[in-house]
């Protein structure tokens, strides 16, 4: 009684737009599915509005809008990997301005770059500013596409890759530059880290920016369990993993094995997958956090890891053919989309959550900006499969 009082007490106190979002969402999910091209669009959108709102006002983009406190200031990690998501749809599609936008990221991240090649962790006005090893390999890949697009920010490219290769230790994992914003520990996920050094590496081979990132994903697949859970694959509760990082970590594995040919990291990567499709329920989610059994350790759903998520399974359709990677990315967008609003406030609208329902605990009340990029991505690879798929 006391816990549904407090409950009660503190939901009073939010504004009216972070009462109507949690209401909204209480009552279950839209039952029509606006379709991928049309959230794809709303998203874009949005992270436009995030990019102009940003507090800090620097060409990067905002880390989020919360429904209780507002814009925030620009985030540098997820900046650098919005920027291919740009780019790409700047160059498949008419979207005008996605270009200029993604050089206006760029030059930002060149400028805020520390002499070493890092990057900061955490928002722009962190209090503790330093090079943090996961920053600047999600940097990283945003400098690469600048590298393909516009033929410069080669020289920031190298610093970043270097910066990653030369801190790797000799067993595959990079502990010298933690983020100050997670727990302290080893961290499985950061084969997404890797993923940056095998985009360099596409671009300038021969500097050991590949070997190195195989390293660190051999040292990470030591994590993974017969049944395809990930040891220490969290920021703050490794026992129970959000299925965000989840989502980093099979990501990455899927990349190594993208780059080498290798199989045994597409049977790494498949091990993982299909304990996650073991996981997802009827109505195409996941539970977002997960126990080593892949039951769930949390009612609501993280929005981010399960369009991550859905991504990797198409990439792993394209390889394998099993249909039952493509049945599941399908539905795991289609749960996504329904979240997503087309009409209210305009700092909402095509803005995706961290969590549903929003008072979840994985970005309460906030859209997130890494949330809309991985949903672009997640359904533009919905989109291209079908168009490989019919005819002429």
């Amino acid at each position: 009684m006391l816990s549904a009082l407090r409950d009660t007490f503190y939901q009073r106190r939010l504004p009216r737009a972070a009462r109507e979002e949690r209401g909204r969402d209480r009552q279950g999910l839209p039952v029509k599915d606006p379709g991928g091209a049309a959230v794809i669009d709303a998203c874009f959108a949005w992270l436009a509005r995030a990019q102009d709102c940003s507090l800090s006002s620097d060409g990067g983009v905002a880390r989020s809008f919360s429904l209780i406190t507002g814009w925030a200031t620009s985030y540098p990690e997820t900046t650098g990997y919005i920027v291919p998501t740009f780019l790409s749809a700047a160059v498949g599609k008419d979207r005008e301005g996605l270009r200029e936008r993604a050089r206006r990221m760029l030059d930002w991240l060149s400028a805020i770059q520390f002499e070493g090649g890092g990057i900061q962790g955490g928002k722009i006005d962190a209090a503790i500013k330093r090079p943090v090893t996961f920053n600047t390999g999600q940097v990283l890949l945003g400098f690469c596409a600048g590298v393909r697009a516009f033929g410069h920010y080669r020289d920031n490219m190298h610093a970043a890759a270097r910066f990653l290769r030369d801190s790797l230790d000799e067993d595959g994992c990079w502990r010298s530059h933690p983020t100050p914003y997670a727990s302290a520990g080893e961290k499985a996920y950061e084969t997404h880290v890797s993923w940056g050094l095998f985009e360099a590496e596409r671009l300038v081979p021969g500097e050991g920016y590949g070997e190195a990132g195989l390293r660190q994903v051999d040292w990470a697949l030591a994590k993974q369990r017969e049944n395809g859970w990930v040891a220490d694959c969290c920021l703050n509760r490794p026992s129970e993993p959000l299925t965000h990082t989840l989502g980093y970590y099979l990501r990455g594995v899927v990349e190594a094995h993208r780059l080498s040919g290798e199989q045994r990291f597409l049977a790494a990567a498949r091990r993982t997958a299909d304990g996650l499709l073991g996981a997802q329920r009827a109505d195409g989610s996941l539970a977002g956090r997960l126990r080593p059994d892949w039951t769930a350790a949390a009612p609501w759903t993280c929005l981010t890891g399960l369009s991550q998520i859905a991504e990797s399974w198409f990439y792993l359709f394209e390889v394998t053919r099993d249909p039952r990677y493509l049945e599941a990315g399908r539905r795991a967008n289609a749960f996504v989309r329904r979240t997503v609003r087309f009409d209210g406030a305009p700092d909402a609208r095509g803005g995706v959550k961290g969590s549903f329902p929003v008072d979840g605990a994985y970005g309460s009340y906030e859209f997130l900006n890494w949330a809309a990029k991985f949903t672009i991505d997640a359904n533009s690879r919905e989109q291209a499969l079908k168009r490989s798929a019919s005819p002429g």
